[in-house]
């Protein structure tokens, strides 16, 4: 009878001990993640699915301006932290539709405008 309770602790132990060691493989490298993590990734690459795309219609917004050869000129001559705002005050990032700029698409934006020579 000892021997079977023996047995029987040795086999609980290995189940946990091999159930924890399982856990701190899966998590740490083998790419295990929580519903709430995969969750907000699956927000954010969304978002920035969404900022690829209309990041080019920002660009195409500035392309239109009848007055774009002097704002670029400006626009190259302002730091980059100011940029967003700059093209956030003459509406490029501004989206048919909507009522208001989206800070991440003057961003991305402010990229491709800076790509112009």
């Amino acid at each position: 009878m000892k021997m079977n309770q023996e047995k029987i602790k040795t086999t609980v132990w290995g189940v946990v001990i091999g159930a924890i060691l399982t856990m701190i493989v899966g998590f740490g490298w083998g790419g295990w993640v929580l519903g709430s993590t995969s969750s907000s990734l699956g927000e954010d690459m969304a978002e920035n699915a969404v900022t690829e795309r209309l990041a080019p219609m920002c660009f195409e917004q500035f392309n239109l301006d009848p007055e774009k050869d002097s704002k670029l000129k400006e626009f190259k001559t302002i730091h980059s932290w100011d940029q967003d705002s700059y093209i956030e005050k003459n509406g490029w990032a501004i989206m048919p539709f909507e009522k208001e700029h989206d800070v991440s698409i003057a961003k991305k934006c402010s990229t491709l405008i800076m790509g112009l020579n």
